[in-house]
């Protein structure tokens, strides 16, 4: 059994590249950073030996993303250039460009780097970006969304493959081989290599919320919540959160089947509403809530208390939400787009009595 710090071996590292050999493109994002230089080797070694077996095997574009926030940034994208050069991998680079936000300056960054990296991957008709999120990445991502109050839907981390975030481009995926494989060993793969790698400051900046996360890490290790152990919890999270899955798509069916209309109304016989579980119901409302109202994503607190409000109501009730009127009678319970004069209270003081209890 490997070591936490051994280097990967050829079959081992070919392995985690599974599945994709038939992709005629792969985009890998590259920063220059350690996890990433490793998965541009990796990546590398595996399809010239696929070539070998082959005769052919997806073609590599390495894309890093200077995000323009250092001044040594524009010199590490060069280095990966060069690396991918050697190693006979295609390479761009691409630019953050305009004013850069004074506040959130990290999750602004997170946004144009999966900006620039769709647009890349349309460009070089590319439906799969390789990632290099790795075992560590996702024990912090669990603690991360813990301590913000995630669900179980957050809870169950990073998955391998996934479509594109922040509402982009459906048909590119995320892919992160790396998931299950610890930093160190990727480190030590590298130096078993000889191949050097940039070091960003901000990875190790405590101002941020992630760099702070991860000075815990090895406390929490020492009591056995190492990241090994996150990331088999995020693994059962995600079982769970696949039967929960199931069950809404048949409660869903069962009270409101058909196309939902984009402005409502979606409507639910309030008996049945009231007699399912309520993960279940909760994650029914909040999608009618979604779909029908228009001031983004739903927060769970709020859909949490206006859960509650329904459950406890003993008249007929009226809450907006996300841009959604939610009315409770004794039949039916409709969600529907609310009116333009109460999404404008909703942001004044008029509004307090649809707003207090959420």
């Amino acid at each position: 059994m490997a070591t936490a710090e051994q280097a990967l071996g050829d079959e081992e590292a070919s392995a985690l590249f599974q599945g994709l050999e038939d992709l005629r493109r792969l985009l890998l994002a590259v920063s220059g950073g350690s996890d990433s230089t490793a998965l541009l080797v990796l990546a590398s070694r595996w399809a010239k030996e696929l070539k070998k077996r082959r005769k052919r095997a997806p073609k590599l574009i390495a894309v890093t993303v200077d995000h323009g926030l250092r001044p040594e940034a524009a010199g590490e994208a060069l280095a990966v250039q060069r690396l991918a050069r050697r190693l006979g991998v295609a390479h761009r680079t691409l630019r953050w460009r305009g004013a850069k936000p004074k506040t959130g300056v990290q999750a602004a960054a997170r946004l144009a780097r999966y900006s620039l990296l769709a647009q890349a991957a349309a460009r070089e008709r590319c439906e799969h970006i390789l990632t290099a999120h790795t075992l560590d990445d996702q024990a912090e991502t669990i603690l991360f969304r813990l301590a913000h109050g995630s669900g179980l839907s957050g809870l169950a981390g990073m998955a391998y493959a996934s479509p594109l975030p922040q509402g982009g481009n459906a048909s590119i995926f995320i892919v992160r081989p790396l998931l299950h494989v610890a930093k160190a060993r990727l480190a030590a793969t590298l130096k078993a290599a000889s191949v050097a790698h940039s070091e960003d400051p901000s990875n190790s900046d405590t101002r941020f919320a992630r760099p702070r996360l991860r000075t815990f890490m090895p406390h929490l290790a020492v009591e056995g919540l190492d990241a090994a152990r996150l990331a088999r919890f995020a693994a059962r999270v995600r079982r769970a959160e696949n039967t929960i899955e199931f069950a809404v798509r048949a409660a869903r069916a069962a009270l409101a089947p058909g196309q939902w209309p984009e402005r409502g109304p979606v409507a639910f016989a309030t008996t049945q509403f009231g007699d399912l579980p309520a993960e279940v119901a909760l994650r029914l409302l909040g999608r009618a809530i979604a779909r029908t109202g228009d001031e983004g994503p739903v927060e769970l607190a709020k859909l949490e208390s206006l859960y509650e409000a329904m459950r406890q109501a003993r008249s007929p009730l009226r809450r907006t939400l996300a841009g959604a009127l939610v009315t409770l009678r004794s039949d039916r319970i409709m969600v529907e787009r609310a009116p333009a004069r109460r999404r404008g209270k909703a942001a004044s003081r008029g509004n307090r009595q649809f707003t207090k209890s959420l």
